[in-house]
Parts: structure tokens; sequence; C-alpha cells
């Protein structure tokens, strides 16, 4: 029997699609590229050139094909059955990073960690919390990432958006309407990059403080293993970790997947996971959770494609 990653989608989706500059594969094997590293293929796979081979890509593509964007994918879970119609995945040219005074200038590719590293590297503070977030600068813009006492709203100047209709906005905090790990904008829109505002600073002690994250991290979170980023959001006034440990989950297993031991609001592919193992996982914690507090924590980590036809029951989370 075929495994997940095994599953192929019917060719032809090609025919549709308007021509580029840049790249466009079909069955790609996104799952892999995960930091789970489970999940099944993209239909098609877009790598533009440049930002006028996406703008292009975008105004000409058919409205009924839908249209997914990965980063990095270290907060993510894609479905075993993989992600119908087109990934976007974007390159260099889209992970530039420039520093002028105060203010960073950053791609939507360009990673966290990165983008905290030039800003120390020019004497910029207050965007060490970026190196704590293992992800892109579209990712921190898409749910309004944020750790260590730090937020994107906070430091955002604006942001370029590109729409579906291939039209580009130049939007602040305000107008995405960015709150705790939320974006008001539409799933299909796409970031091109942003501008952030920090303060003057000396290096030496900029570094000093994103050592100390690197550190504290190290030693809560399971960065060495599969796993994603934060599985839960932080309800009002409570922690997710600390429900999720008095619910009795520290440890739980389901396949493959496991709550970790160490930080228990991290997801663990412990090396024969499937997506839906580590899905289900999920929805037991937040079951669980549920039961003993009366909260029903909400996913950080984004679920995306669809699930295999033998795991029908994820169907039931999809709607929820």
């Amino acid at each position: 029997m075929p495994t997940a990653t095994q599953k192929k989608f019917e060719l032809g989706l090609l025919s549709r699609l308007p021509e580029v500059r840049g790249r466009l594969s079909e069955n790609a094997a996104i799952g892999s590229m995960t930091w789970f590293g489970v999940g099944g293929p993209a239909e098609v796979l877009f790598k533009p050139e440049d930002h006028e081979d996406l703008a292009n890509f975008i105004r000409a593509c058919p409205a009924d094909v839908p249209v997914t964007v990965l980063g990095v994918a270290s907060n993510l879970i894609v479905r075993d059955g993989g992600i119908p119609g087109v990934v976007i995945r974007m390159g260099r040219e889209f992970a530039q990073i420039t520093a002028a005074d105060t203010a960073i200038t950053a791609g939507a590719a360009a990673l966290d960690i990165n983008v905290a590293l030039t800003a120390a590297k020019h004497g910029v503070a207050g965007l060490e919390f970026l190196s704590g977030i293992p992800g892109t600068i579209g990712g921190a813009l898409r749910m309004n990432a944020g750790a260590y006492g730090g937020e994107t709203k906070n430091v955002l100047r604006h942001a370029d958006v590109l729409f579906r209709d291939g039209s580009i906005k130049t939007m602040t905090g305000a107008d995405m309407g960015l709150s705790y790990r939320h974006n008001d904008l539409p799933e299909e829109v796409i970031f091109l990059g942003a501008v952030f505002d920090g303060h003057a600073g000396e290096t030496s002690e900029i570094e000093a403080r994103m050592d100390d994250i690197r550190t504290k991290r190290g030693e809560t979170q399971p960065v060495k293993t599969k796993t994603g980023g934060s599985t839960f959001a932080n309800p009002e006034n409570e922690k997710a970790w600390q429900l999720i440990d008095a619910a009795g989950c520290r440890g739980l297993k389901i396949g493959g997947a496991q709550v970790s031991e160490l930080h228990c609001n991290f997801l663990l592919n412990t090396g024969g996971a499937t997506a839906a193992d580590i899905e289900r996982l999920g929805e037991e914690v937040r079951k669980r959770v549920a039961e003993k507090s009366g909260i029903m924590l909400r996913w950080e980590i984004k679920r995306i494609g669809v699930p295999l036809p033998e795991d029908k029951d994820i169907l039931s989370f999809m709607k929820g």
C-alpha cells in the first residue's frame, strides 16, 4: 500500500496556469520540507523568479485555483493528502534585508533570525525577539508572531501585501487588524515584505540579549527534534502549556506523535508519525484540556491541505 507521501494528484493543472519565468513543478514533495517532516505533495509548486513574476502569475491565475504560500514551514502541518492547487515558495529575491538608521526592511522570505542579526549588526535594538521565532517574516506578518516579550505588530511600520487581483497595497498593522497571533486579512493574500522600526542600541548589548534568548529557548523547548513552533495560542490570562500539563497530557502519544516532555505546548514527530497522527494528538489535547478546565485551546500551528480518504475523522477537525 502506498505511503502518504506516495499519494499523487492527477496531472493537468499546469495546462491551466499562466506562463512564468520561475519554475512550476507538479506533485512536489512539500510535506517532507516541513519541520515535522510529514504530509503529502503540492499539486503544483511555483518558485517565482522575482516580485514581478509573482504578481503577474497571481493576476492571471484562474480564480478557482487555490493558492497557498509557504515559508520555511516551521509552524505548519501539511495533511497527508497534500495541498490542492498551487503552492508558492519564495526564494532569495524575496529574502533581502537592509538597514537604514533604525529601520530594517526585510523580504517575506527572510528568516526572522537573520532580520534580528542584521538589526544587531547595525545597532538597531528592539527586534531581538525575532531571533527566538523559527520562521520567516511572511509568517510573522501572517500570525503576528511574538516571543520573549516582543510582538510583530509592535515593531511593524508597514508591510507590502499582494492581493489576488494582482494589486499591491502598503498596510500598517492596524490596517491588517493584527492582534494576538491573528491577522484579519484573507488567507489568500501574499506578504511581500515589511519595514520594522527599532531604536538605537549597542551591538554588544543587543547580541547579549539574543544570546540569552537562544539559551532560554534551548533549555525550555525541544529545538533538536522534529517539531513545530508552539502548538496552541495562550488563552487570555492563561498559559497553554500549564493547561496541557494540568490535563495530564505531558508525554501523551498517538501513533508516532507525542506531546513533548520538555515543553508540553510542543508536539513531536518521534520518527514514524503521519500528519494525521500529529493532528489527532493535538485534538485529543484540546479535548482533555476542555474537559479539565473548560477552555478550548486555539491552534497556533497552521494545518493545511486535505486528509487521505482513510483519515475521515480529520474532516471533522477541519470543520472545527
